[in-house]
């Protein structure tokens, strides 16, 4: 008896967002298919009815990722007097910092990337232009909003770089809130 479409639908997604999350965690060589199927509660069998290999399912995970950001981006920033400061709280938090699976994949895929393949390379140099884009926004524009808008990128993704890799808990809250205020004090237009 075959399995409805709607349900093989369910699943693929299930394993996306798994992989999605695996791959944030742990980087993209990290999750194995019989591990994220294993996840998903099904059996490794089954992974070729979604995915011709695992490069795809990783493709597809990266990119799953990345519509995550946006969404995200959308609703914090999506209301607030000051959606720059929703946005710098946001993503140089203890919350961010601590949860990478639900993060923002640009810092959580930033070492893995380059040796990725070129669609991966490609979505995610793509997701740096649409978060550029975003900040320019939030910055207020002028003619110097994109350099400031890559200083401010560029530190929000080493701060939570930094924050997760050093094993002091109160250096990395430091690295955070110095950051955090760095970015939050740059001139708006």
């Amino acid at each position: 008896m075959g399995h409805s479409r709607d349900e093989k639908a369910k699943n693929h997604e299930r394993i996306v967002e798994i992989a999605s999350a695996r791959i944030r965690e742990g980087g993209m060589a990290t999750p194995g298919v019989a591990e994220i199927m294993k996840s998903a509660g099904l059996t490794h069998g089954g992974f070729y009815k979604h995915f011709n290999s695992r490069d795809d399912l990783i493709a597809e995970a990266v990119d799953r990722t990345f519509a995550d950001g946006e969404r995200a981006i959308e609703s914090i920033t999506d209301g607030p007097d000051d959606p720059l400061a929703a946005f710098v709280d946001w993503y140089a938090s203890a919350e961010h910092r601590d949860n990478p699976a639900t993060g923002c994949g640009v810092a959580a895929l930033a070492v893995d990337v380059t040796h990725a393949e070129e669609r991966v390379r490609l979505a995610y140099r793509e997701q740096v232009q649409r978060y550029l884009a975003h900040l320019e926004q939030l910055l207020g524009g002028g003619p110097d909003a994109r350099q400031r808008a890559t200083v401010a990128l560029s530190s929000l993704i080493g701060a939570v770089l930094l924050a997760r890799a050093v094993e002091d808990p109160a250096l990395s809250d430091q690295i955070l809130r110095d950051v955090r205020d760095a970015v939050k004090a740059s001139p708006v237009d």
